[in-house]
């Protein structure tokens, strides 16, 4: 369960981080427009992380599939 946030995003619970290493104009211009669209960087990438998992769910559906024939 989440708590509702003024923008009407719900947050979740999160249990765990991701670090990762991007060149400095890459994440300086990513931040900017995060900053100009009033949007934190992490929901940003929270959704495109989902909005990939749903175009290559395929991936993850065939290995489960693949696992249950054993």
């Amino acid at each position: 369960m989440g708590r509702r946030v003024s923008n009407g995003y719900t947050i979740a619970m999160k249990d765990s981080g991701l670090r990762i290493r991007v060149e400095r104009e890459l994440r300086e211009q990513f931040l900017e427009l995060c900053r100009e669209q009033d949007r934190p960087a992490s929901q940003v990438l929270r959704e495109y992380m989902r909005e990939y998992i749903q175009r290559h769910k395929h991936v993850l559906e065939s290995k489960a599939h693949r696992g249950s024939k054993s």
